[in-house]
């Protein structure tokens, strides 16, 4: 980890020059005097204290720092400001950013974040294994102690019910783990039911994980049940992040496991899971405070871990208490807290200095790796960039143009009203319900407009050439105007996603995609066109993150301006095509349901089962 600009020493190579620093027998590179220290290990804010860092590493925290002062070294007055180990995410998708590696790095170091353990299921949907290793190149390009988790379910449930860009099995999974130390876990296992119920190819993934000596990432959606939870948990999966309320991080504490609660750009569960502690006083050395998604819109306009820890504090979470959920939990549940997550002799100096009262979370100072990397809200070093193939470039296989008549839903009846089934959103929750709605047939098609609160959903397979296409309907977008948004992030195949209320628009969002090869575009009824270019794989811009967020913003204003008012909306509709999270959603393949069973297609048509759509 830590090559080129920003080396990480391991701790074996430079324990010597540590103890000579402590002894005052050798200068140290770097001392921060005189700040009070958030000792997440105590649990105790301490005054006066000192810190010496020789290299990437800590050597001394006490009281005294003279003795390790030397010509050269580089010397900090925090003047009594708080010093606090730098923030970690333990689940987050670098892709759901729009971000590069490096961009994304640049957007959070200012606010404080030091580490991050990414899961880029994103990329390795659309790229195989080639994508995860542009992604760990990059990472390693950057200041931060960047962890990766191997993706474990490309795709996300299994080739029956969607079709993605790779396939990875129990072979892969050995080999990939063998990257380096920089992979850290296996990714969050999302295909639950064959956890649960003995698929080979998932028993194979964890015994691969677990003879490499990796720690699983879980992914559990089902309700609480007593036995296939733990089952779920049987497998030697010790983490989820997929909570919603008290009762998922009580269950999983009780079992072993660690909660993430999780505060996306669109998710907001920190507010109810974190009354587990707050009011259930559950032990909080298990819970954890995580991202999992966040786009640059909101990473400009309220922050990364900074904000979720300042969140936390607001819902009644003491300050020491939040910072140890952000920083040595996290840590510790990856094992690796002799390293990260503490300020503390031979950890590494990864040190955020804050202004203020430590409740507000205000980021003044950001030191990785023992150089200050970020000031005042913005950085003050460069990095390398990191020159993506053209085969990342090029990835919307979808060799013609859609017609109108692909977005046609022929109905079983030739007028009148029928019931369908169709997808009810809800806003800052990554699930949808279930709703049957009346709708209109004329001429043996479904009638749709803005005057139904109804939206046609479609999704274009984009990998293979083949461009098949499946359609269905999407209740509460909002829209009050004609209007289509398209998209290539469509977790997790990340196939083209089109959403409208007009045939004509969807054909021409979908199409202006395709020609981008990659991306967001909303189509308004006079034309008007906003997008947001995605050339990396179809999920990631090569701009800087202050351009993508103002692209982003640009974006959620065009689908304000059609009637769409959902928080970060977006974020929401992108994951509409994630068939491994209740209740109901949408592949190429079809309509798709989570059930107390697994996953399982479902007809359009409430009442003629042989009527499942398919184009």
């Amino acid at each position: 980890m830590g090559n080129g600009a920003f080396p990480r020493e391991l701790l074996a190579d430079v324990v010597p020059k540590l103890v000579a620093t402590a002894r005052g027998d050798l200068a140290a590179t770097l001392v921060i005097r005189n700040g009070k220290l958030v000792n997440v290990c105590s649990g105790e804010v301490v005054e006066r204290i000192s810190i010496a860092v020789q290299g990437s590493r800590i050597a001394y925290v006490g009281f005294d720092v003279a003795p390790m002062i030397g010509e050269e070294t580089k010397i900090i007055d925090a003047d009594g400001a708080y010093i606090a180990p730098g923030l970690l995410d333990g689940h987050c998708h670098v892709e759901s950013s729009q971000l590069t590696v490096s961009q994304f790095a640049k957007a959070i170091l200012p606010h404080g974040t030091t580490g991050i353990f990414y899961d880029a299921h994103e990329i390795a949907n659309v790229l195989g294994k080639d994508g995860l290793k542009m992604m760990l190149e990059e990472g390693r390009m950057t200041p931060l102690s960047a962890y990766m988790a191997i993706a474990s379910c490309v795709p996300a449930s299994s080739l029956g019910f969607e079709t993605p860009g790779a396939l990875f099995g129990p072979d892969d999974i050995r080999e990939m783990m063998t990257w380096g130390p920089d992979v850290i876990s296996l990714g969050e296992v999302m295909n639950f039911p064959g956890v649960v119920f003995g698929d080979e190819v998932m028993m194979g993934e964890i015994q691969s994980s677990l003879r490499a000596g990796r720690v699983i990432d879980g992914h559990f959606t089902w309700p609480v049940d007593d036995w296939k939870i733990n089952a779920y948990a049987a497998a030697g999966i010790t983490s989820d992040h997929e909570l919603t309320k008290i009762e998922d991080v009580i269950e999983r504490v009780r079992l072993g496991m660690y909660a993430m609660m999780r505060r996306g750009s669109a998710w907001h569960d920190v507010e109810k899971t974190i009354k587990a502690y707050t009011e259930r006083k559950i032990d909080p050395r298990r819970l954890m405070l995580v991202t999992d998604d966040r786009n640059a819109e909101s990473l400009v306009q309220e922050g990364h871990m900074d904000f979720v820890v300042r969140h936390a504090i607001a819902q009644g979470v003491p300050p020491v208490v939040a910072f140890q959920m952000a920083t040595i939990n996290t840590a510790e549940r990856f094992g690796i807290s002799r390293d990260i997550g503490t300020v503390t002799p031979a950890s590494n100096a990864d040190i955020i200095l804050l202004d203020g009262d430590l409740a507000n979370v205000k980021v003044s100072m950001t030191i990785a790796a023992g150089q200050v990397v970020a000031e005042n809200g913005k950085m003050t070093v460069q990095m390398p960039t990191y020159h993506y193939p053209k085969a990342a470039l090029q990835s919307v296989h979808i060799n013609r143009s859609l017609v109108k008549q692909e977005f046609v839903i022929p109905a079983p009846i030739s007028a009148g009203l029928i019931d369908v089934r169709a997808i009810q959103l809800i806003e800052n929750s990554v699930e949808t319900k279930e709703v049957f709605v009346s709708v209109p047939v004329y001429e043996n098609q479904l009638c749709i407009n803005e005057s139904n609160n109804l939206c046609k959903i479609a999704v274009v397979e984009r990998h293979s050439g083949k461009g098949t296409i499946n359609l269905g309907l999407l209740s509460g977008v909002g829209l009050t105007k004609p209007a289509a948004v398209a998209m290539t992030v469509a977790h997790d195949s990340h196939n083209l996603l089109v959403i409208g209320n007009n045939d004509e628009l969807m054909v021409k969002a979908g199409n202006t995609v395709i020609d981008l090869n990659g991306g967001i575009v909303v189509v308004m009824e006079d034309g008007t066109t906003t997008q947001l270019r995605l050339p990396v794989a179809g999920l990631m811009s090569m701009e800087s993150y202050e351009v993508v967020a103002d692209q982003s913003a640009a974006v959620s204003a065009a689908l304000k301006a059609v009637g769409c008012n959902l928080n970060y909306a977006f974020m929401t509709l992108s994951l509409l095509a994630l068939v491994v999270i209740p209740t109901l959603r949408i592949s190429d393949k079809g309509l798709v349901k989570v059930t107390s069973d697994g996953f399982k297609f479902v007809t359009l048509y409430k009442d003629d089962p042989t009527a499942k759509y398919k184009s």
